[in-house]
């Protein structure tokens, strides 16, 4: 199809998606857990009310954590990676601020590689397999780098705080007070699994045509080996591995296998039945998030001091990103976005039959704020903004990308971009087609592009000409309105909401671009609520062990 009006198409598809949101966010009705619910016959509960410890029964034993007054310790026992939990398991919120602390790994659910032994244990789909079920308020520590938390395909995690009480996974050294503010790799992370499609597993049909099927699809999980082995992959994008909602994940990253560092959470072909609302994860080694297929989707996501890439996306993944905010450290941090369109992609093959069966990445992404440092060596890569590559067709709207607040620390060499498209696929796709689009966005680094050409365009050309705009910088430049420059994109306490447009200037000029589908750009709105207050650590007073590093 040849592309007559790539905004038009893109706001109509934007609207379809965000339909009945005020936010720009992503309409979904919370499931409601009962953490308060004694099912102690059924695996769930915890009739000893001197202990407040999660408790269940298998086989007629009850298992029960250890108290000491203020936390509760369970023994790998109770549960870990060879010892999985396979019944339903509520853990309570503690008093005086006590933690759930892991001896063992937390593996929710039985792992399966290949379809006959999944058949056999009648796992299908989610909620064949145990659940866990978080109180709000609770939170779950691991002692070390060797720890980490899986979720198994069939099984589902709900862990649903509130913005008072919100849930936090995190390591013993956090709990103890002797973890530095950007610390990293106390303990691994999370990994969830699910039936969500993966374009590294061979299909029939497409998804159009809903006729999309697949066999022995189960591919290795992050942290896989021995007994840590854990599968995700299938033909169903609407399965459910539960709901996360006002969740912290912080100082993750640790390397559980060799070569193999986790992240703050990793996404195995999870679907879209799954609700992911109010997440934030916190100094981590490797990527924030990262999605391997399927087609969760992300609403009010903040990232702060990642590593490695804040938003990683692969294999497929056909989810949306909703509001979030991306905070690099002063002195690491590689990409805001890094993200691929095909799993084991060779640009010497013809990808024809996968890309029109819907296979490759087709990301969602509207209200993005990354706040870039400009630095040449942080841990993995030079700070950058958005990388698009391998087949992907990527929707991107209402967002911006600021490497203003320092320098550029090597202005030449054009690894500190703010936009880089690349691979035949999506070049061609974006002069031609209507499934890319990077539209109603703001740019502002000193360099701007890298990638392209796009047509007989260069990418920068193809960008403006479709709706963006890029700032011209050199040096450190402030881009609040505080500043009296050119560049007034950004205001508040923290410098991370956005003005309203008709009061932006870049380049000295009026932005002339208006947000689609909502009322401004970026993630947070400097007249709007400030959806990150309450839940969020790292940001505001009284939640935070230092200020940002660009504060006024």
């Amino acid at each position: 199809m040849k592309h007559i009006n790539r905004k038009l198409l893109l706001s109509a598809a934007i609207a379809a998606l965000l339909a009945g949101c005020d936010s720009g966010g992503i309409n979904i009705e919370p499931q409601t857990v009962d953490n308060s619910v004694d099912n102690s016959v059924s695996g769930g509960g915890n009739s000893d009310t001197s202990n407040p410890c999660a408790s269940y029964e298998k086989a007629g034993q009850v298992r029960q954590g250890s108290f000491d007054g203020t936390n509760c310790t369970y023994a790998a026992s109770f549960v870990d990676s060879g010892n999985p939990l396979t019944v339903d398991l509520n853990i309570p919120a503690l008093e005086n601020g006590g933690a759930h602390i892991f001896e063992g790994s937390l593996f929710v659910g039985n792992n399966y590689d290949d379809d006959a032994s999944m058949a056999a244990a009648g796992i299908t789909e989610g909620g064949d397999g145990a659940r866990l079920n978080i109180q709000a308020g609770a939170t779950i520590a691991f002692p070390d780098s060797t720890k980490f938390m899986v979720v198994n395909r069939g099984s589902q995690v709900f862990a649903v705080g509130t913005a008072q009480a919100p849930i936090t996974f995190t390591s013993v050294s956090d709990i103890d007070g002797t973890v530095g503010p950007e610390e990293v790799q106390q303990w691994g992370g999370m990994v969830i699994n699910g039936f969500g499609i993966t374009n590294k597993c061979a299909y029939s049909g497409t998804l159009s045509g809903g006729d999309l099927a697949t066999s022995e699809c189960h591919l290795l999980a992050e942290g896989s080996v021995g007994r840590d082995q854990s599968n995700y992959g299938g033909a169903n994008n609407a399965d459910s591995s539960g709901q996360l909602e006002y969740v912290r994940v912080k100082h993750t990253g640790a390397e559980v296998n060799s070569g193999d560092e986790l992240n703050g959470i990793s996404f195995g072909g999870v679907g879209s039945g799954t609700i992911v609302k109010n997440l934030q994860v916190y100094s981590t080694y490797d990527d924030g998030i990262e999605m391997f297929g399927g087609a969760v989707s992300f609403e009010n996501y903040v990232a702060l001091y990642v590593r490695d890439d804040s938003i990683d996306i692969d294999e497929g993944w056909s989810g949306s990103v909703t509001n979030a905010l991306v905070v690099q450290s002063a002195t690491d941090g590689n990409h805001c976005i890094e993200s691929d369109g095909i799993g084991s992609y060779d640009g010497d093959q013809d990808y024809a039959t996968l890309i029109a069966a819907g296979l490759n990445s087709r990301p969602v992404i509207d209200g993005l704020t990354c706040i870039i440092s400009a630095q040449a060596g942080g841990t993995h890569d030079p700070g950058a903004g958005w990388r698009f590559r391998e087949g992907i067709f990527p929707m991107i709207t209402n967002s911006m990308v600021i490497a203003s607040y320092s320098a550029d620390e090597t202005p030449a060499d054009g690894n500190n971009y703010c936009l880089r498209v690349e691979s035949d696929e999506t070049l061609a796709e974006a002069a031609t087609g209507t499934e890319v689009a990077i539209t109603s966005n703001i740019f502002a680094c000193e360099e701007k592009t890298k990638g392209g050409p796009v047509g007989a365009d260069s990418l920068e050309a193809w960008a403006v000409a479709n709706g963006n705009v890029f700032a011209t910088i050199a040096g450190a430049v402030d881009p609040t309105a505080a500043a009296d420059t050119g560049l007034q994109i950004l205001g508040g306490d923290l410098g991370l909401q956005s003005l309203p447009v008709d009061t932006m200037l870049v380049d000295g000029a009026a932005v002339g671009i208006s947000p689609i589908e909502r009322a401004y750009l970026g993630a947070l709105d400097l007249n709007g609520t400030d959806w990150t207050l309450g839940w969020t650590y790292g940001l505001h007073e009284g939640s935070r062990a230092q200020a940002l590093w660009f504060e006024q």
